[in-house]
């Protein structure tokens, strides 16, 4: 099963000893989060959804990159990120698909609602 068939269950069960590509173990201090509201144009929610699940597979750092139909808005996404570290998520901005990804979803973005920071933690 492909990771985002996990909805981030997997990542969650794996954040308090997650581990790098590198196999080198990282401390629950160093890791970086983003949640979002992206909001689409009238209909093109679809268009975005599309984009944006294309571009967005194999970043290196990323732990979890869930991306939700907002139930109450049919033009926005949330979306819910957790990297292993500020520079991983700085890095994966400049990778060709993530870029092919933002220049095929830009035509049909409104904006960008709720947008927010995280460190993430779980109960130890």
């Amino acid at each position: 099963m492909e990771r985002r068939g996990f909805f981030g269950l997997a990542a969650i069960t794996l954040l308090p000893g997650c581990m790098t590509n590198y196999g080198e173990e990282r401390t629950m201090s160093e890791l970086y989060g983003i949640v979002g509201q992206m909001k689409c144009a009238p209909g093109k929610r679809d268009e975005v959804l599309a984009a944006m699940l294309a571009g967005t597979r194999d970043m290196p750092g990323n732990i979890a990159y869930i991306i939700a139909e907002d139930l109450g808005d049919v033009d926005s996404l949330w979306i819910t990120e957790v990297w292993e570290s500020r520079e991983a998520h700085g890095a994966s901005l400049q990778l060709p698909s993530v870029q092919e990804a933002i220049g095929k979803a830009r035509p049909h973005i409104a904006g960008f609602g709720t947008r927010v920071e995280t460190k993430p933690v779980l109960g130890e």
